[in-house]
C-alpha cells in the first residue's frame, strides 16, 4: 500500500459513507501523506532555498542553511495538513486521527483479527486462491453486531484510559513539590 493507492481507493468509498461521518483513522504512512512537503535539516540547501523562493521568500545577503531552516520553521503552519484529511473534509466528513501507538481505541483492529482468526483456523491448504477465499468469507462473516461489540469495547479502553488519567491527575496534584538543595562542595571528594 502506498499514498497513492491509499488516496485512490479513499476517494471510490467517500461517497458511500452517511452523511457528516467521522474516519477514524490511525497513523500508517499512507493515511499521512501531508498536502505539502516541508524541506527539513537533511534536505540540500539548494532545495531548501528553491522551496522558499517558490513562497515568494527573498534574500538580501548570503545566508547559512540554518538560518534558512528558521525561515522554514516560520512559514510552516503548527497543524500538519493531510491530503485524505482534505478529502474527508471536502465531502462534509471528519477525520479522526488516533494517537500514534494506540490501537486500542480503533475497532479495525478487532475486526482484522477476528478475520485473520478465522483464516488461520480454516486454512488447510495453504494455496492463494484459497487463502483469497477464505479471506473473503471471513469478511463476510464480520456482522453488524460483531461490529458494535468492537466499538463498544473500544469506547471502553477509552473510559478506562481517562480513569487512568483522573488518577494520575490526583496522584500529582496531591504530591508536596520537591525541591532540592545541594550545600557545601559538590566535588567528588573522597579523602575521608
Amino acid at each position: 500500500m502506498n499514498g497513492d493507492n491509499f488516496k485512490e481507493w479513499f476517494q471510490s468509498i467517500l461517497p458511500r459513507l452517511d452523511p457528516r461521518s467521522i474516519i477514524v483513522m490511525d497513523n500508517a504512512p499512507y493515511h499521512s501523506v501531508q498536502t505539502e512537503k516541508y524541506p527539513t535539516s537533511s534536505a540540500r540547501k539548494s532545495v531548501i532555498l528553491e522551496w522558499l523562493n517558490a513562497k515568494g521568500v527573498t534574500f538580501d545577503r548570503p545566508m547559512l542553511k540554518p538560518e534558512f531552516l528558521a525561515k522554514v520553521r516560520e512559514l510552516k503552519p503548527r497543524e500538519k495538513s493531510y491530503v485524505i484529511d482534505n478529502l474527508a473534509n471536502n465531502a462534509g466528513h471528519t477525520v479522526l486521527r488516533l494517537p500514534p501507538y494506540h490501537c486500542e481505541f480503533n475497532p479495525i483492529e478487532l475486526a482484522w483479527a477476528m478475520v485473520k482468526g478465522y483464516v488461520k483456523r480454516e486454512n488447510t491448504t495453504f494455496k492463494a486462491n484459497d487463502v483469497r477465499q477464505l479471506l473473503y468469507t471471513a469478511i463476510d462473516r464480520v456482522t453488524p453486531e460483531n461490529w458494535q461489540n468492537f466499538i463498544k469495547h473500544v469506547i471502553d479502553e477509552e473510559n478506562n484510559i481517562w480513569k487512568v488519567d483522573d488518577i494520575m491527575d490526583e496522584i500529582i496534584d496531591g504530591m508536596e513539590p520537591c525541591v532540592l538543595t545541594i550545600t557545601g562542595d559538590t566535588s567528588n571528594d573522597s579523602s575521608d
